[in-house]
């Protein structure tokens, strides 16, 4: 009942004026030519630079009469450098920390149908590699920051910018993780705005705006079976990589239980007031705990599926050294999403289960760690709500757990809750992130850069009443 009462206080919207969801148009211009030269910034993860975007952000805040003790750039690496800077306020509460990853997934140009590191603008999108992950983020706040400057906005705190490398594949030069271990007085904040929320549209209407509460854990595990091997000519049954398909292919058959936490008990809530007849049934009999209702959204859904249990997939295969050859090693990656309430050991022991082989050697080759769900602020939700609600009339706030992972982790595990909200809005079931021709509808990026502009503001003028 608690909870209830809190969702119901913290998803009602209060009654505004209609707002303008479009920028003026000098900040659209803005915006756009910076979007424009970070996103023909090759800056992918294994073979692109994100100092280059550092260096033009920094130069351009310069001109802006950002001081020079204000703008850091460093990093673990010369070509992985992030830019970190501070727009002053009174100082009256602590910081809000606003973050976006300048790197991004590769991209092959015969791959896509257009240029991914060309910016191009047609029927109504903007395409090109990072156009949604995340360089409209950093596009925007870099924009939004200029603009606050340009019209002598006071804000009752601090607000700080972080444009950081490596979020795409981790490692030594994650930008969150290093300034963390080395520069954590530039980005401490009393809580920080991520990528991990989006607006959902259905056939052209939105419907609703995700707000970032949590998000598994990103975990490699390694299977590998090691042989003798011997001569093609003679084949035995004790080989490699039957061993192996047989444990992947057990692993295909298995599912783990399912399971719901806080935030996604109120997300499949909310979501339930978007659909329509038993799908609408089904999505709020999951709320209320109903492991009938969510066995069939699971079956239909593999989006809310994630969102219902822990996930294991082959997504890698190495094996045999020679054609005429018994192979001495078959391997396979096995990339887990690991619920917060899991836990990595029971994911190991599950898995040991499902494989029933002791050929078969299970080894953790990455795990990023749990990290905790960031708490339903009230000024927060209240914020988050209101705008959407002004811009979007009849738009819901929906809290989420991603089922992917983000530099959010790293925060929340230092204590600085971490929020994905963002006001782009796409087609929920046209996701391009890390794919080909990955884009961003035009009017959506510009109303992207109202939303933010307006929640940041109303989070650092006044506290909201």
């Amino acid at each position: 009942m608690r909870s209830q009462i809190q969702l119901a206080v913290f998803l009602t919207a209060l009654p505004l004026l209609a707002a303008d969801t479009m920028p003026p148009d000098a900040d659209q211009r803005l915006a756009r030519e910076i979007y424009k030269e970070m996103v023909e910034s090759k800056s992918g993860f294994t073979t692109g630079a994100t100092t280059p975007i550092a260096n033009a952000v920094a130069a351009r805040l310069s001109a802006e009469g950002f001081a020079d003790a204000d703008i850091f750039i460093g990093g673990a690496r010369p070509d992985k450098a992030n830019l970190v800077v501070r727009y002053h306020g009174t100082g009256q509460r602590k910081p809000i920390l606003l973050l976006a990853h300048t790197d991004v997934v590769e991209a092959k140009r015969e791959d896509w149908s257009t240029d991914p590191f060309e910016f191009i603008e047609k029927d109504g999108y903007f395409y090109g590699r990072g156009t949604a992950d995340d360089k409209a983020q950093a596009a925007v706040w870099v924009a939004n920051l200029i603009r606050y400057k340009r019209e002598g906005f006071r804000p009752d705190r601090d607000l700080i910018v972080a444009l950081t490398a490596d979020e795409e594949g981790g490692g030594p030069a994650n930008g969150v993780e290093w300034l963390l271990k080395n520069k954590r007085e530039l980005i401490d904040a009393d809580f920080c705005f991520n990528e991990g929320g989006r607006g959902e549209m259905l056939d052209g209407k939105r419907i609703a705006n995700d707000i970032g509460l949590a998000e598994k854990t990103y975990t490699d595990f390694r299977f590998e079976v090691r042989n003798k091997g011997g001569h093609s000519s003679r084949p035995v049954a004790d080989n490699a990589i039957y061993h192996l398909a047989g444990a992947l292919y057990r692993l295909s058959s298995f599912s783990f239980p399912l399971q719901l936490n806080d935030v996604t008990r109120l997300y499949f809530q909310q979501v339930s007031k978007i659909e329509k007849g038993e799908m609408a049934a089904d999505l709020a009999k999951i709320s209320e705990g109903s492991e009938e209702a969510m066995r069939r959204i699971a079956a239909v859904s593999p989006g809310m599926n994630s969102m219902l249990r822990t996930t294991c997939v082959a997504t890698q295969l190495e094996g045999g050294h020679a054609p005429n050859a018994l192979p001495q090693l078959a391997a396979a990656n096995i990339n887990c999403r690991i619920l917060p309430q899991d836990s990595l050991e029971n994911v190991i022991k599950t898995l040991k289960g499902v494989v029933a082989d002791e050929q078969v050697q299970i080894t953790v080759k990455q795990d990023e760690g749990a990290a905790p769900a960031s708490p339903l602020r009230p000024d927060v939700m209240k914020a988050f709500t209101r705008v959407t609600d002004t811009m979007w009339p009849g738009v819901i706030t929906v809290p989420t757990m991603a089922t992917g992972a983000s530099d959010g982790r790293y925060l929340r595990e230092a204590g600085i809750p971490t929020y994905g909200v963002q006001g782009f809005f796409g087609d929920r079931d046209d996701v391009r992130a890390h794919g080909r021709d990955e884009r961003m509808l035009v009017r959506s990026f510009y109303e992207g850069q109202t939303f933010l502009y307006e929640l940041v503001k109303t989070l650092s003028a006044n506290p909201v009443q």
